[in-house]
């Protein structure tokens, strides 16, 4: 069945249709008054005198006495008429005004001239004058139908449907060979809510044009709209029936029966469309549906992937797709299929950045951090643009404590992205990692300036230029840089242990320590970590047996040789030199005590 779209020529075309003669054709002959004068075409009309004119456009043009021009006049009208074209053309619709009503004022029953004064108003949003004078065309060519498109128009944009149908109604009554305007008429009935008239309408249509596929879809979109569901479907099988190469219809179909939950008929109609196209990737998506909503995962996955594999389903459909696995995870049941689709999609598309990075979210979530890193630089090469990729690139970096990748992948992100403050960090991070404090320091310091809008990361630059100051021996910026952190975040516990453990190491502020530490260990009472910093405040303090407490505490959960060592101290100041001995012993087997361990252990005696 061909397909029938009536083509509306734009409105501009009716003057080029219509051609100078027509548009400035000669009006009727009519008597003269012996004393009347020929009109002369005015300099330049007030607002007052525009208002006027349009008022008269308003009155019935059928009672109007038109007279004969002089051809002075009629020269006139025309030139004022092209010239007012021209500027509606170049989109200056006060000169075209300013033309055109010069022109009416010579020759106002002039239907071209009404209609594009009509035209001009409508343009520049005057519609009560576009109103005014898109009738007086009507009345002047109710012949022309593109001067009853032109009010159909106006009407619709004042959302006066009721006129706009009145308009295509006279349309299609009075100007022959114009049935094709049924198509518009029923659309404005859509658009109204009037479906049974749009559907008697559009019967009207096919009765004049016989059945075609645009009326046959249209009618299905009414039917489904008035909840009719059996006869839209008998439309979109009638589609198929005559267009059973087309697998737009047959897909159509068959998404129709699924959302409808008749499951069988959208497997027969899909399967149909497969038949036509055995790659169709919609019709995979259709069957993965239907068997997920019929609780066939196997099968579903299935038809997913198969879908996945084809070029021609977009990949922007399959990040969306992606996306919404993404949601789920981590989830046993989905993870494997997930991190299947996302290899399909990046084996499919491999020139695609967005494949390789919702690849690289997808692992990032299952808890493959090396997996994940390889596709964010895949994604990276492809497209450097992006600095959500970057930051997951060098989030992993960190929390896979490579620091060597840290600080390339932050070096090459800060020559794209300078003014990112979060890169800026974990570049201070990695230099403070790889024993670099001053160059920690430069670049923590500018990222500090950067993220003044954001408390959070302020706090955390702070916390780390404590540690650097710290290590350069910067005992006062490094305890203003913890107490700024502090200051936002009295919790904070890297600034509360780091703050407490140099004070206890430097053996100052010994009180504040203890009260740092031990605010932390209420916090978390079985973080070994944070037992050690308390028990070495107090060690500091000369309370050896609650910093002994607080390492028997650690070492239920810990080994380190840090603890280890820190006890065996603790023991010798206790006096019990021998089992102090052994606890270096044992710190120094497992390897990561301090440099003096080996006095420690070779004269039996403390060093500090």
């Amino acid at each position: 069945m061909p397909s029938f779209r009536p083509l509306l020529l734009p409105l501009l075309l009716s003057l080029l249709l219509a051609g100078p003669g027509y548009a400035q054709r000669k009006a009727a002959p009519a008597a003269r008054p012996a004393d009347a004068k020929p009109a002369a075409a005015p300099e330049k009309l007030s607002r007052k005198d525009r208002r006027e004119l349009a008022r008269r456009a308003a009155l019935n043009e059928a009672t109007r006495q038109p007279r004969e021009l002089t051809p002075k006049e009629r020269e006139m009208s025309e030139a004022y008429f092209v010239d007012g074209v021209r500027y509606v053309l170049l989109e200056d619709y006060n000169k075209a005004l300013e033309r055109l009503l010069k022109a009416y004022a010579l020759n106002p029953g002039n239907a071209a001239v009404n209609y594009k004064i009509a035209e001009a108003n409508l343009l520049s949003g005057n519609l009560q004058d576009a109103t005014n004078f898109g009738r007086a065309a009507v009345k002047l060519a109710p012949e022309n139908p593109y001067y009853y498109l032109l009010l159909a128009q106006i009407y619709t944009s004042q959302k006066q449907y009721e006129e706009a149908t009145k308009v295509y109604t006279d349309l299609i009554g009075r100007v022959p060979n114009s049935g094709y305007y049924l198509f518009n008429l029923a659309d404005l009935y859509v658009a109204q809510g009037r479906l049974d008239e749009a559907l008697t309408t559009f019967g009207q249509a096919e009765e004049k044009f016989g059945p075609l596929d645009e009326i046959s879809f249209k009618k299905q979109q009414i039917y489904l709209r008035q909840n009719k569901l059996d006869q839209a479907l008998l439309e979109g099988e009638s589609l198929i029936k005559s267009n059973p190469d087309e697998p737009r219809y047959v897909l159509a179909q068959a998404q129709l029966y699924a959302s409808n939950r008749r499951f069988d008929d959208a497997v027969r109609v899909a399967n149909q469309a497969l038949r036509i196209d055995p790659d169709n990737p919609r019709a995979r998506m259709i069957l993965a549906e239907v068997y997920r909503l019929q609780n066939n995962r196997p099968e579903s996955e299935s038809q997913l992937k198969l879908a996945f594999a084809s070029p021609s389903l977009d990949i922007d459909d399959k990040v969306r797709i992606l996306i919404e696995y993404l949601k789920q995870l981590p989830s046993p049941g989905l993870s494997e299929t997930a991190r299947e689709l996302a290899a399909i999609t990046v084996r499919v598309h491999p020139r695609e950045a967005k494949a390789f990075s919702i690849a690289g979210d997808i692992e990032t979530v299952t808890g493959n951090r090396a997996a994940a890193r390889a596709s964010y630089l895949r994604a990276i090469r492809l497209d450097n643009s992006r600095y959500q990729i970057w930051q997951q690139v060098v989030l992993i970096d960190a929390e896979l404590n490579q620091t060597d990748s840290l600080l390339v992948h932050t070096e090459q992100a800060l020559e794209l992205f300078p003014n990112q403050a979060p890169l800026w960090f974990y570049n201070g991070v990695g230099h403070q990692l790889e024993k670099q404090p001053a160059k920690a320091v430069k670049s923590l310091e500018y990222g500090r300036k950067l993220a003044t809008d954001n408390p959070e990361l302020l706090a955390q630059f702070d916390t780390q230029l404590g540690d650097a100051y710290h290590e350069l021996k910067d005992y006062p910026k490094s305890d203003a840089a913890y107490e700024a952190a502090l200051t936002f975040d009295a919790n904070n516990a890297q600034a509360l242990n780091n703050y407490s453990y140099f004070l206890a190491i430097r053996r100052e502020k010994l009180d504040k320590a203890k009260e740092m530490a031990g605010r932390l260990v209420k916090q978390f009472p079985e973080n070994p970590t944070y037992l050690d910093t308390y028990a070495w405040v107090l060690y500091q303090l000369k309370d050896y047996a609650g910093a002994r407490r607080a390492l028997e505490t650690a070492l239920r959960t810990s080994s380190d040789a840090t603890l280890v060592e820190h006890y065996g101290d603790v023991l010798f100041q206790l006096g019990d030199r021998d089992r102090a001995v052994a606890e270096w012993q044992r710190a120094s087997q497992k390897g990561g005590a301090s440099a003096l361990i080996n006095r420690k252990i070779k004269d039996k005696k403390l060093y500090e």
